[in-house]
């Protein structure tokens, strides 16, 4: 899957000072889920959505934390991230199916807002 290039990577260091492990991160995260084998990928969710470190073990929250990082990038870095991110949401897209049939009120958030479309894909416990 792509890679961010070293120029790249230092325009994220530099424009996000002590986040650009966390990018790393998250894009490994990202990268685990997609790399599992079969065909077909079901969400799992978190055991501990209220715990930071663990809410990070549902891949969908994970995405959410890449999209937040990704509108705090510079421009050079968030196109980067963004040449990245559109590789791997293709191959989520394609891996994992939409939920048919949404719980009540899980395809909004406590505003009202539709939430983004990797929230809308079948969890292992639907």
């Amino acid at each position: 899957m792509d890679r961010m290039s070293p120029a790249a990577a230092a325009a994220v260091h530099w424009g996000r000072p002590g986040r650009a492990g966390e990018i790393a991160d998250l894009l490994t995260r990202y990268r685990t889920f997609l790399s599992r084998p079969g065909g077909r990928l079901l969400l799992v969710p978190s055991e501990c959505p209220a715990c930071p470190g663990c809410a990070r073990d549902d891949v969908a929250v994970v995405r959410d934390d890449l999209g937040d990082l990704y509108r705090e990038l510079p421009p050079a870095a968030r196109t980067e991230l963004g040449r990245v991110l559109r590789g791997l949401d293709a191959e989520f897209r394609r891996r994992t199916l939409p939920h048919p049939v949404p719980r009540a009120g899980s395809w909004v958030d406590w505003s009202g807002r539709p939430r983004a479309w990797w929230r809308r894909r079948l969890y292992e416990d639907d």
